[in-house]
């Protein structure tokens, strides 16, 4: 709020220099007799309703007891050095001024109109500016700010409905004022107050938490994820983070192992047998047949190739002459009982 001041000196009528006729003397006789003390102030008065002159008089006893009204030196404006009798004038430490001086030597400027704010009249005062009271104003509706908040906005004054309406924003959700101060949140261009920026889901204040935003909507983490998120094809909870896709569904990473070691095949080589996954380990032992020479499963996984010949199964690189070791692959070959040769080492004979 601003703050006031209302003059910055004592402002008094000068005291009127004159002696006292004695035509008036004889006149008050009466009184003095009947009361002596009324002296001082009678003369006072009576010295007031007389016209000034350039000395200022006193009134004082003497050691007799009698009144007496004496002349003062000179009673002069400190600035202009003319003489106060008879004169308003305000007592500052450096002396005495008249009205005019002391308004053109200590007065402030009022920041709106430009004038002197003299010492009668109430002065207001705000970030180093000086206003007369009827000056201090909303600069838009004109609306008196003395007694009222306001916003000061790029210098100007402004009363708080000017400046809600000027600059404050709608909150979104319920599309009342978000007034100057208040707590609010903004996201996307868009603001709400901090208790109308709820959950879409369980309709909880969002406050400084996480959340979601989906179509128009903003849920918290819980609920978008009991709403939208995928869910494991194993375990049926929601996928966060993690997971891996496989025959077109989500799995935790966890959640993937082989069916028969339980071994994880989150980025590892596997193959399926009846929708469940196994490693390559655990398929070729349950599942792959044996090569007719090594013996080990052949799965066909990596590229591998294998010659499949009546009921016997060999790698490629297994399928070779057994006496000669040549390969077989894409050869002609005769089978001698467990063992297949080269057409050269079967004519040749045992």
């Amino acid at each position: 709020m601003p703050s006031r001041r209302e003059g910055r000196g004592h402002a008094v009528s000068s005291p009127v220099p004159l002696s006292v006729p004695k035509h008036l003397v004889s006149l008050f006789s009466p009184l003095l007799l009947a009361r002596p003390d009324s002296w001082p102030s009678v003369l006072s008065q009576l010295l007031q309703m007389l016209p000034a002159k350039a000395a200022q008089a006193d009134v004082a006893r003497d050691a007799e007891g009698s009144l007496t009204a004496t002349m003062s030196e000179a009673f002069d404006c400190a600035k202009c050095s003319e003489s106060l009798y008879g004169r308003k004038y305000i007592q500052t430490d450096d002396g005495p001024y008249c009205v005019p001086c002391y308004d053109n030597t200590f007065a402030n400027t009022c920041a709106e109109c430009q004038q002197l704010i003299g010492h009668d009249s109430r002065e207001l005062f705000y970030e180093d500016r000086h206003f007369h009271e009827g000056c201090f104003r909303c600069c838009r509706c004109q609306r008196s700010l003395a007694d009222e908040p306001f916003t000061c906005q790029d210098s100007e004054l402004l009363c708080n409905d000017c400046y809600c309406s000027a600059f404050s924003s709608q909150c979104s959700a319920c599309g009342e004022t978000v007034m100057p101060g208040s707590r609010k949140l903004e996201y996307g261009g868009q603001t709400w107050h901090e208790h109308c920026f709820l959950c879409s889901g369980c309709e909880q204040p969002l406050g400084s938490r996480s959340f979601v935003p989906d179509k128009g909507a903003h849920y918290c983490v819980p609920c978008y994820e009991n709403k939208f998120a995928p869910r494991c094809a194993r375990c049926s909870k929601t996928l966060t983070q993690g997971g891996v896709t496989y025959r077109d569904q989500p799995w935790h990473r966890e959640c993937l192992v082989c069916t028969g070691c339980q071994t994880p095949l989150a980025g590892q080589q596997f193959t399926s047998r009846e929708d469940d996954p196994y490693c390559v380990t655990c398929f070729g032992e349950l599942f792959a047949p044996k090569c007719s020479s090594c013996k080990r499963p052949i799965t066909g996984l990596g590229g591998g190739k294998y010659v499949s010949f009546e009921d016997r199964h060999w790698h490629h690189s297994c399928f070779s002459c057994a006496r000669c070791s040549t390969s077989l692959v894409g050869q002609g070959f005769v089978p001698d009982g467990d063992q297949v040769l080269c057409q050269g080492c079967s004519q040749a004979g045992p």
